[in-house]
Formats: C-alpha cells, structure tokens, sequence
C-alpha cells in the first residue's frame, strides 16, 4: 500500500475514535470527515503532482488559495487539530484514568481547539460536553475484548509518542506556510 493511500486509512481511523466520545463528537467528527474528503479528492485528482500535504500547501500557497475555506490547506490545518485533540485527551486518560471524563475533553478542548474557534463553535462544544459519555463507557469502547486496562494504557501511551513527534513536524510545515494562526469561519 503506498504512503498516500496509509496516511488517509489513519485519518479514517481517527474518524472511528470520535464516534466513540459519543453523539458529542458529530460535529467534530463531520469536519473530520469532509476534510479527509476533501484531500483524498485533491489527491485523486492528479496523484503524481499531489503525491504529498506539503506539495498541496506549496501550491495553493503559489496560487494564493490556501485560505480559503474549501482548500486542502485549511482541510488539512483542523485535521491536524483534531489529531492534537485526540493526542491530548488520550494523554490525560492514561495519565489519570480517573478523571471525569467530561474535565478530559473539555481540557483537551480548551488546549487544542478552542484557542481556534469562534464564539458559536465554542457555544456549541459546551452543549456538545453534556452529552460526553462516562469513563467507563469511553474506556471499555477502546478496548479490544478481554483486554485489561493496562495493555490499553500501553496502547495510548505508544500511539501518543508515535503522534506527538509527527504533529511537530506538521506544526512547523504550518508555521512555514503561514497557516498556524487560520481560526475558524
């Protein structure tokens, strides 16, 4: 399987872990989805000049697209958002398994994405937190069966370490192009 066709399997992946925080996360996960969508599309279009995210930001960099609110710059900006989310949520499950976990999201929220948002889309994640599930029920979601605790503990932290560094890596690509600081519509 080549490069592309992984890295957009991984953000499909991401989509699976929205829908278990619950009806909460429909917004969030919708966004998710339209901006895999919407990279796959660029992609499919002409593979060998959008082979990869940096020769897509390049070019609508060039052509002075990548503000706009359908580019695949702005797509691929709240993707990395919505990873730095679900990075920071799992972070504090496995630091403090027992932390409610309407604080774990709603402290993964004001670190990741609220600092980007507009006042509705932070009005609307206020009403979304009501409906966030408890612990145990998140929890036992992620798990596989008969796994315990602890080998999902494992399994966090591993994906955490493995996630952060790349999201650094993405973070500074972002910095380059000037599209760090893009806020929502």
């Amino acid at each position: 399987m080549d490069q592309s066709k992984i890295a957009f399997c991984s953000l499909s992946s991401h989509l699976d872990f929205a829908d278990k925080i619950g009806p909460t996360m429909a917004v969030l996960r919708q966004d998710i989805h339209q901006n895999i969508r919407r990279l796959e599309t660029r992609h499919e279009a002409d593979p060998s000049t959008y082979s990869n995210m940096v020769e897509v930001l390049k070019t609508e960099a060039t052509d002075g697209t990548a503000r706009n609110i359908t580019s695949c710059s702005r797509a691929f900006v709240w993707l990395t958002r919505s990873l730095d989310f679900t990075a920071e949520l799992l972070k504090h499950l496995a630091v403090n398994p027992g932390q409610n976990m309407k604080e774990a999201v709603e402290e993964s929220y004001n670190l990741t994405l609220k600092p980007w948002h507009r006042w509705i889309s932070s009005a609307a994640s206020k009403v979304a937190l009501m409906l966030v599930p408890d612990n145990e029920t998140f929890i036992s979601s992620l798990m596989a069966k008969d796994e315990s605790y602890d080998n999902l503990k494992v399994e966090m932290e591993t994906l955490v370490s493995l996630l952060v560094p790349y999201l650094e890596q993405i973070h500074s690509i972002l910095r380059f192009y000037h599209l760090d600081k893009l806020k929502a519509n």
